[in-house]
């Protein structure tokens, strides 16, 4: 079935039929612009004016400002274990993502990992399957990764890798976190780093290095050794960003090396 649509003209708008191609790219756009769904289970009125405010004795009072930081942080800490953070950043319902992402993506790999991976935020793919680096950036990562013997599934501690994200949700259309958001969950990123224990973090990006070293130009900071939160950190560049400049590929593998020979150390 072809659906009409019309063009501006010189003397008007000119109508054309669209076609199966048309359609199907017209759908391709909306959802990478963030929709997921085709109707409301209710319709919704655009042009409702709001319910009026009472007044009198009868006005309700003014809501007591929440600090979001602070509720995380109390959170945070009362987690014990993986299970108890996890939850504890489920029923956390302060940060707008939440909203509109499709689950919460909390980790992948082996708790007793040596090395923790910190990236910024889950994508289109990550927030389907509940997995942090699931898409082409996080198979990259595994065949980076894989070539100095590390890997989400490895079999023990000296081969395994954990990893995260600063943001546990997908900002929409796959924004850049904004600071807002990366300090209101810094307090779960930090309970969690101290559960796992690892002897190294890797910060993968600008965003996980402004929530870890509270600096941003992983450009000028990769390659050189840091420390946040009692233990080295090493910034590199994402893997999105190494799709985009192969080039950088050169620099990232001198990472690495930089990280095995740390291990071995």
């Amino acid at each position: 079935m072809e659906a009409a649509g019309w063009t501006g003209g010189g003397e008007g708008p000119s109508f054309r039929r669209m076609g199966t191609w048309d359609d199907l790219a017209a759908l391709e756009w909306q959802v990478a612009m963030g929709a997921d769904e085709a109707i409301l289970d209710a319709p919704v009125d655009r042009f409702a004016a709001p319910p009026p405010v009472a007044k009198g004795v009868d006005a309700v009072p003014v809501a007591e400002v929440v600090d979001p930081v602070a509720v995380a942080r109390e959170a945070a800490e009362g987690a014990t274990d993986l299970d108890a953070l996890r939850a504890a950043m489920e029923a956390y319902d302060l940060c707008e993502l939440k909203r509109g992402a499709k689950q919460l993506v909390f980790a992948d790999g082996q708790r007793n990992a040596r090395v923790m991976i910190i990236g910024e935020a889950p994508g289109r793919d990550e927030d389907i399957q509940g997995k942090p680096f699931v898409g082409r950036a996080g198979q990259l990562l595994d065949l980076m990764f894989s070539k100095i013997g590390l890997g989400r599934a490895g079999p023990d501690a000296e081969a395994a890798l954990y990893i995260t994200n600063v943001l546990p949700w997908r900002p929409p259309q796959n924004r850049d976190p904004q600071p807002g958001e990366i300090a209101m969950m810094l307090p779960f990123l930090k309970r969690h780093v101290e559960l796992i224990g690892p002897e190294l973090i890797v910060a993968m990006g600008n965003h996980s290095c402004q929530a870890l070293l509270g600096r941003q130009g992983v450009t000028k900071l990769r390659g050189r050794w840091s420390e946040a939160l009692g233990r080295p950190v090493l910034p590199m560049f994402h893997p999105a960003y190494l799709l985009r400049n192969p080039a950088a590929k050169r620099e990232a593998w001198s990472d690495l090396l930089a990280l095995r020979a740390r291990l071995g150390a």
